[in-house]
């Protein structure tokens, strides 16, 4: 199984702090270097079942993973919530009662399989610290056997060789901030270093000759940016290593193998404003999918390379289409009615399975197995609906707001009928609106099936999720739109989206109430919109949220400083960018309630981020409230958290905007 990650990482810099009250300072991450009584002062208390009962309702509405088949076709395993962790399961045919086969409170996931479906490659955390181990257990159960799960250290499997005896995975064991690859073998147990260096390696595809077996060439890739990539491929018989694509630039490649091992796939919107699918050979791209106004968003080739599946980004609805290798003709696909989102899953070794996820915005994803020799469609995995009418979910609606420089900015709006201004049906006074931003910086609010936005459109809330200057999808000039401190020239979003919804959606001339929510960088948006744009929001909550870059940046696990300097800016030359866009900075505009969201043992947004805001808040007598999870990191995973969270969200809203 080919195994293609980039770790999401930000900069490695030596980081002087911003000016702050000494009681806001703070260093280190993790639970180990938080005081114990602050764990405490800030731990989570339980809220009454008219509050958590909904909630729980709703989150036991969920579809499985797509999972993995067997070479076979005669298994499928996947992993699922439904125990309140997520584990591994698996079912012995299509629409068979599914058996568990990992079990615990640490949050285990299939990361491969075996070319000969005996044993499957997992991958297991340990209470939201993001420094998985690598685990092997048979495909028929029973216990797991430790590959290497080493305490703050980052395992990933890369590559399982065609023997089923040999693994590559990658490790940040010798340098935090570097990852080495090693070779594994499971009858001799020992592994072997293949790698060195600094920076960010990871195996992007293998090229097997499909005659004889043998490896013949790595592909090896190496991040040099959020976005941007070099690739450089190793002859495993000469044992030379050859630069092969983006040295000395700072382009967005994505590259796999082609039908022979001289020609590539290039994924990239270097040509052109969107990302677009090309031959690469002999120093020349040759364009192999249509110019499209929209993003090639993924692809994959099969093992085989027989056939090249790839993901079209149209707008946040995705489109799938398939490829013959050799000839580049279209092939067929099963045809989906009324699917916002169809998405490749994985396919088997041999060429033969590939599973397919679909998902509309009135049900949970619906997992498939495509046989493609035999052209049939199956459903193997059944979604659960508990209690719960899916059909009367809202589905979003694709609206645009106006910044003050004219930019249109896209959002998928989820409104009730209760909350929906028509001549039959006139409302008295405005529903009270959410604004969610999303994550990333670059990630994308899409529509489909959304169990959270329900939750708030069921209160009551019309729910509002934009894609402003810097998320996916919408081409490089939007994407790049806020890198460095050009940020500072398109950070007025967050307000603009406020001013918008101020202006045009009163009804009997008053002005609905506006809440501002978001987890991660969406988490920053918040507090900007509460602090930079204080009065644009009547309140705010911020789920594990920067609250300053520069302490940010210094405080964060070394393996996700390395590379974020093209997003958020250089520390010393833009200096006084990333404090004018931070938070802490405008402390002193926050007058609207803020209610701080944060897991202890987040590595990519230290707790300290919370805390030192928070201590600022309570000194302003701002009315405050910040909730650690000390079993969470970066968002919560278990379900008994995840309700609290929401719950504690919900609560919030209500009580200020209703």
């Amino acid at each position: 199984m080919k195994k293609r990650s980039l770790l999401a990482p930000i900069i490695f810099a030596s980081l002087a702090f911003i000016a702050l009250p000494l009681s806001a300072q703070y260093s280190g991450l993790g639970k180990d270097n938080l005081d114990p009584a602050i764990l405490k002062r800030y731990a989570p208390t339980p809220l009454p079942p008219s509050v958590t009962r909904p909630i729980e309702s709703i989150l036991d509405v969920r579809s499985p993973g797509l999972g993995m088949v067997t070479p076979d076709g005669k298994k499928l395993f996947f992993t699922w919530g439904i125990t309140g962790t997520v584990q591994v399961w698996r079912l012995d045919g299509a629409q068979k009662f599914p058996v568990q086969v990992t079990g615990g409170q640490e949050s285990t996931t299939i990361a491969g399989m075996t070319p000969d479906g005996k044993y499957l490659l997992l991958s297991r955390d340990r209470q939201g610290e993001e420094n998985p181990g690598l685990y092997l257990q048979s495909t028929d159960g029973g216990a797991l056997e430790v590959i290497q799960h080493t305490p703050k250290v980052q395992t990933a499997l890369q590559y399982v060789d065609n023997n089923s005896r040999v693994i590559y995975f990658s490790a940040n064991d010798i340098k935090p901030d570097s990852y080495t690859i090693y070779r594994y073998d499971f009858q001799t147990k020992q592994k072997t270093q293949i790698s060195g260096g600094d920076g960010i390696w990871w195996i992007a595809d293998v090229f097997v000759n499909p005659k004889t077996g043998d490896r013949e060439k790595f592909l090896f890739a190496k991040a040099t940016g959020s976005q941007s990539r070099e690739y450089y491929d190793f002859d495993v018989k000469t044992r030379v290593t050859t630069p092969m694509l983006g040295q000395n630039e700072q382009e967005d490649y994505s590259v796999q193998y082609g039908v022979n091992v001289d020609e590539y796939l290039v994924l990239t919107p270097k040509f052109s404003e969107f990302r677009r699918l090309y031959s690469y050979k002999n120093n020349k791209f040759t364009p192999i999918t249509p110019e499209l106004k929209a993003d090639i968003a993924n692809f994959d080739i099969d093992d085989r390379r027989q056939r090249i599946l790839y993901s079209i980004n149209d707008g946040g609805y995705t489109r799938l289409k398939a490829i013959a290798a050799n000839t580049l003709k279209e092939i067929s696909l099963p045809q989906f009615d009324n699917a916002d989102h169809i998405r490749i899953g994985s396919t088997t070794r041999n060429g033969r399975f590939t599973t397919i996820g679909v998902e509309t915005a009135k049900a949970p994803r619906l997992s498939y197995v495509y046989d493609w020799q035999t052209n049939k469609l199956t459903q193997w995995v059944l979604p659960s609906t508990p209690e719960i009418d899916t059909s009367k979910f809202t589905a979003a609606k694709l609206e645009t707001y106006t910044t003050r420089d004219s930019t249109a900015i896209p959002m998928f709006v989820y409104r009730s009928s209760q909350c929906e201004i028509t001549v039959e049906k006139p409302l008295e006074k405005p529903c009270p609106v959410i604004v969610n931003f999303h994550g990333g910086p670059e990630g994308q609010s899409t529509p489909g099936f959304n169990r959270y936005a329900q939750l708030f459109v069921n209160a009551g809330f019309i729910f509002v999720e934009p894609n402003v200057r810097g998320s996916e999808g919408y081409g490089k000039t939007w994407l790049n739109a806020d890198n460095g401190r050009d940020r500072l020239k398109v950070i007025t979003d967050i307000e603009d989206a406020s001013i918008y919804i101020r202006k045009n959606w009163q009804v009997n001339g008053i002005t609905p109430k506006i809440g501002i929510l978001g987890g991660s960088y969406g988490g920053y948006a918040a507090l900007m919109g509460m602090s930079k744009f204080a009065g644009s929001y009547d309140a705010g909550v911020s789920n594990v949220g920067i609250s300053n870059l520069v302490t940010f940046l210094t405080n964060t696990a070394p393996y996700r400083r390395i590379l974020r300097i093209s997003e958020y800016g250089d520390p010393v030359k833009d200096r006084q960018a990333l404090i004018d866009l931070s938070p802490v900075t405008y402390s002193d505009r926050i007058k609207a309630p803020l209610l701080i969201i944060q897991g202890a043992n987040d590595p990519r947004v230290p707790v300290g981020e919370a805390i030192q805001i928070q201590k600022l808040l309570e000194q302003k007598k701002i009315p405050s409230q910040l909730v650690i999870f000390p079993d969470e990191g970066h968002g919560s995973s278990k379900r008994s958290n995840q309700v609290l969270e929401i719950g504690y969200t919900l609560d919030f809203f209500k009580k200020y905007l209703q």
